[in-house]
């Protein structure tokens, strides 16, 4: 349903927009400080026939209305479409009133939607042009590739894209300083195409189904590209000290909250309607975006509730700035920090030694993974996170408190096994596979434990191993613990990598408690981890079509050879109840219901279905 259409999700993505039509202009630079580097936003939106199914809501639609929103003035952009071709109705340019209204003019073009889907030739041409810094391409879509069958026989030609784009053309960009950020719109997606192309190219992953967690993604790819300072917002109150200019707030609220109340320093209240001279007060159904210029020292208070994704952000002399922030972690990898204060674009050196600088790791839940205390040296803060010790999406906060400041910075980052695995029940193995960049067959070894066995894994590839496995019942499921030796830098450490359960339908499970369910980082292992299974999943459905029909044409062979095992006895009672039809009833019941169990169990074997669990902390 598109946002302009009626409808209650309609409405709600028509109130997001129109809100955030708005919501750079009204922000000011409290949302996006100023930058010395002017990185290239270029968005790249799906408009193939495929989203018409995924994205149903549309929020490619949503997704550029809030892109126009959050762009900062005088950064270059373009927007890019793609389905069976690939278009450029808005070429790059420097973000401006005029831009911003060409922009918006394409929402009708947004759902014109092509045959197929060509993501490769998408990035190819959208990462093309020259950059005037770095470049950022924002992918929209819902991450299926679908060639003409002109381009060649299918599924083979939509395999070799796929393998072009990961293989060849993420590592190409990565080399260039091109972050790709995927934005999936469904759970159907190819979510680990998004996330590998992310992963490989050091952009930011999210999957998306409603507005909310639309511009909730935003948001984090946003201040991935242009970091913003922000001062703590804890119970609703917040400290601004003498030196900030100016502050905004980004308060998300209930559609049927009471109406939000700002108290200042000396105890003025501020409401929408009686706001302070010369600033934003702009209300929406879902959050409320409010800037003060010129702010009172002192404790803010907030009348009202608000969301824990509520934020202040500020302008002052006093800036935070940070060494390179990868946006994939790894588990069993610690993190090197170094973080530093600059005042109107010099380090600060005056009672630097007097402010004390936290990191900490927060994961989706809102528990902290891992946290430290950097240390000051020559007016730097350096120290080292520790390896987070569970997958998927968390938050890295790091936090700054003087005698007279406090200041924070937040990033979204995606936490990802440093080795990647999946079982291979047709060939009794485990596929290995390394996610950290740096892990190979030279420095690293692979070994797994089920049930008291040792099982060593063999190098196939320089970044892939296979581990042969022991015959398995097929009605038990088992846990496969799975460690990794590796030598990094001069130092070998053992890493545990995340439990691999085999056969995970059993009936019987053994040691299920430690298992996780599946998240965007669980569910990149698909068909294309192994180039062999990659090449015979074609072959395996057939086969399996194939042990199907073998299956029915030997139904009245098994119904012979289970009657002639259960003869003597059905005689016997035939010759005492010959004449009582319940019998016969009795009979055929229990053959019906023989065969179904057969059935059943030999489904069972051809499921393909792994889930991944994630280790004890």
């Amino acid at each position: 349903m598109a946002w302009w259409m009626v409808g209650r999700r309609g409405h709600r993505v028509r109130g997001l927009l129109v809100a955030a039509s708005l919501l750079w202009l009204a922000a000011g630079p409290g949302l996006a400080q100023e930058v010395e580097e002017q990185p290239d936003i270029r968005v790249i939106i799906d408009v193939s026939g495929s989203m018409k199914e995924h994205d149903p809501n549309q929020l490619g639609t949503s997704a550029l209305e809030l892109l126009v929103s959050l762009l900062p003035g005088g950064v270059s952009a373009g927007v890019w479409t793609f389905g069976e071709r690939v278009d450029n109705p808005l070429p790059l340019g420097r973000v401006d009133a005029e831009w911003r209204r060409q922009a918006l003019a394409l929402a009708p073009a947004l759902v014109e939607y092509q045959q197929f889907t060509d993501i490769e030739a998408a990035l190819r041409e959208a990462a093309t042009p020259d950059p005037n810094g770095g470049r950022h391409l924002v992918l929209l879509t819902d991450g299926m590739i679908d060639l003409p069958p002109a381009r060649g026989a299918k599924p083979g030609v939509d395999r070799a894209s796929r393998l072009a784009l990961l293989d060849d053309l993420a590592p190409r960009l990565a080399s260039e300083g091109v972050a790709v950020h995927g934005v999936a719109f469904s759970e159907e997606a190819d979510l680990a195409l998004v996330e590998r192309l992310s992963q490989l190219t050091g952009g930011l992953p999210a999957m998306v189904e409603t507005p909310e967690s639309l511009l909730g993604a935003f948001l984090d790819i946003f201040e991935r590209i242009f970091p913003t300072d922000q001062v703590p917002f804890e119970q609703g109150r917040f400290i601004i000290d003498p030196d900030v200019e100016s502050f905004s707030a980004l308060l998300f609220h209930d559609p049927d909250g009471e109406p939000l109340s700002l108290i200042a320093p000396d105890g003025t209240v501020y409401r929408a309607d009686d706001r302070p001279e010369g600033s934003h007060w702009q209300v929406e159904p879902r959050f409320d975006l409010i800037r003060i210029p010129d702010p009172q020292p002192g404790e803010w208070r907030l009348e009202g509730e608000a969301g824990g994704d509520s934020r202040i952000s500020v302008v002052a002399p006093l800036t935070l700035h940070t060494g390179s922030l990868p946006a994939t972690l790894y588990l069993g990898f610690p993190l090197p920090l170094e973080v530093w204060l600059e005042r109107d674009g010099e380090p600060l050196v005056e009672g630097v030694d007097e402010i004390v600088m936290d990191v900490q790791l927060y994961d989706a839940e809102g528990s902290v993974q891992a946290a430290v205390r950097l240390e000051e040296r020559d007016g730097r803060f350096v120290g080292v996170l520790p390896a987070p010790a569970l997958t998927g999406n968390a938050r890295l906060e790091l936090h700054a408190e003087g005698e007279d400041f406090h200041r924070q910075r937040i990033q979204a980052v995606n936490v990802l096994p440093a080795i990647g695995a999946r079982h291979d029940p047709r060939a009794d193995r485990v596929v290995l596979a390394a996610e950290h960049p740096r892990l190979d067959r030279d420095n690293t070894e692979l070994s797994g434990e089920l049930q008291g066995e040792t099982l060593e894994a063999e190098a196939v590839a320089p970044r892939r191993w296979h581990l042969p496995l022991p015959e398995l019942d097929d009605a038990i499921s088992r846990p496969l613990l799975l460690t990794a030796r590796v030598t990094l830098d001069g130092e070998t450490r053992e890493i545990r990598l995340p439990r691999l359960l085999l056969n995970p339908d059993a009936s019987t499970g053994l040691d299920l408690a430690d298992m996780a369910g599946p998240t965007l980082a669980g569910e990149r292992f698909d068909e294309n981890l192994d180039p062999d299974l990659e090449r015979g999943g074609e072959e395996e459905s057939l086969a399996a079509a194939d042990r199907f029909v073998a299956l029915v044409n030997a139904l009245p062979r098994r119904a012979m050879e289970l009657w002639q095992e259960g003869r003597p006895g059905l005689e016997r009672l035939a010759e005492s109840h010959g004449r009582d039809p319940r019998l016969w009833v009795g009979v055929a019941l229990a053959v019906v219901l023989l065969l179904v169990v057969l059935l059943i169990r030999r489904r069972r074997r051809w499921r393909r279905v792994v889930h991944r669990e994630e280790p004890h902390v």
